[in-house]
């Protein structure tokens, strides 16, 4: 079961599971805690699970105006600083890495260890074709029903506002992330930059931002593509948490 957090203009639903040190799951655009579904239990084995859904996503409603990675991350500040009250490990996830990324940034009291999976600083980290091919997708398409019949199945907005936040996601997808490498050289945690060997973020920009950050390294999973924790888990699960876990 999880609750409700108000961090700002958001009510911010999350669950949580197990003990110990705090390790928040960020996860994927226009995805749900679904994502973590073969993570959660193993994870929260070692660690201290919270795993909110952002603002339009999930039990979380929308907010008016576009969806911005600065409004997100904004949120995910005041949860860490409201809910987890303490620095805390996170996971994220494809747009839950971009939001870990800036958080790392610009709060780097609130994070001991940071793994970003499937992560872009910037839009040329997805290739054209691919940004192409969601400008013009609509929402009833059928690559889309299974995260669609997530949104509505939990979306306190109902079923009738998923062709709104899956517009507000494509444009967000053509504009962002907008993270320099100058910024991305300021992040102290100790990081884990995590990707599939056939993922929608190419690997020449998975290396430009593992040495972007100074104490990073890197993870190449084979044969998976962008949904590399659902793909792998075994694999995947021994790598982050060997990651989190050095020196504890």
């Amino acid at each position: 079961m999880g609750e409700y957090a108000d961090v700002g203009e958001v009510s911010m639903w999350y669950a949580e599971e197990g003990s110990g040190e705090p390790l928040v799951l960020l996860h994927g655009g226009l995805c749900t805690n679904e994502t973590w579904a073969a993570q959660t239990p193993a994870f929260a084995e070692h660690f201290r699970v919270i795993a909110p859904e952002r603002r339009a996503h999930g039990h979380t409603p929308d907010v008016a105006g576009p969806l911005t990675y600065t409004a997100m991350a904004t949120d995910m500040i005041r949860f860490l600083d409201g809910v987890v009250d303490r620095p805390a490990h996170l996971v994220g996830f494809s747009d839950g890495g971009v939001v870990a990324l800036m958080i790392a940034i610009a709060r780097p009291d609130l994070v001991a260890r940071l793994v970003a999976i499937g992560a872009n600083y910037d839009t040329t980290g997805i290739a054209p074709e691919i940004l192409e091919t969601f400008a013009h997708m609509a929402p009833d398409n059928a690559e889309m029903a299974t995260l669609r019949a997530l949104y509505e199945a939990h979306s306190p907005d109902g079923p009738e506002h998923w062709p709104i936040v899956f517009r507000k996601f494509v444009e967000l997808m053509q504009r962002e992330p907008n993270i320099s490498l100058e910024e991305l050289a300021r992040i102290a945690a100790p990081t884990l930059v995590l990707v599939g060997d056939d993922d929608l973020v190419s690997i020449e920009h998975t290396v430009a931002l593992f040495r972007a950050i100074p104490n990073s390294e890197l993870a190449v999973i084979p044969g998976t593509s962008h949904a590399v924790a659902k793909e792998k888990p075994v694999i995947f699960n021994h790598v982050v948490l060997d990651f989190l876990q050095e020196g504890l």
